[in-house]
């Protein structure tokens, strides 16, 4: 297996990728997300590839993509409550269901906070949704810690 940065011919499995964080996502949050649908199509991967500042990492296994890591990076800059900070956010992360657990995860996670630190970055962040708690096992043995909670009152 190798981590690379995704290409173009990439897109088809990084769809087959998304569908299935789209459906844990649903699973998780029906009320939030539709079931069958992905983040992003193919022309706003396309752009997306072509973005320096939101990189995107594939794990490629044979010929396939096993997993990615969608990634942005964030620069607060002379803002008068917030010290100067440069952070590459994981806004997904994904390994295919059949390969899950021997790695590909943990490999993708590394190459971003490699990355991170080739930028001279002070951190990488991300969300997790409450729910996943597969996810949340798996960042928290990364050594990744809550940084803030969102919270919400459901008024139906």
């Amino acid at each position: 297996m190798k981590i690379r940065f995704a290409q173009e011919q990439d897109i088809p499995g990084l769809i087959d990728l998304l569908k299935q964080v789209g459906e844990v996502h649903h699973q998780i949050r029906p009320d939030l997300f539709h079931a069958g649908a992905q983040k992003y199509d193919e022309d706003t991967l396309k752009a997306l590839l072509k973005d320096s500042t939101r990189p995107i990492f594939a794990a490629i296994r044979g010929e396939k993509v096993a997993g990615y890591a969608f990634c942005i990076l964030q620069e607060t800059r002379g803002e008068p409550a917030l010290a100067d900070r440069k952070v590459l956010y994981i806004d997904d992360l994904c390994v295919d269901e059949a390969v899950r657990g021997g790695g590909i995860a943990k490999a993708l996670y590394d190459r971003v906070c490699a990355y991170a630190r080739e930028l001279q970055c002070d951190a990488v962040t991300l969300n997790v949704w409450c729910g996943n708690d597969r996810a949340m096992r798996f960042y928290e043995k990364c050594g990744l810690k809550p940084q803030k909670i969102g919270m919400e009152y459901i008024l139906y």
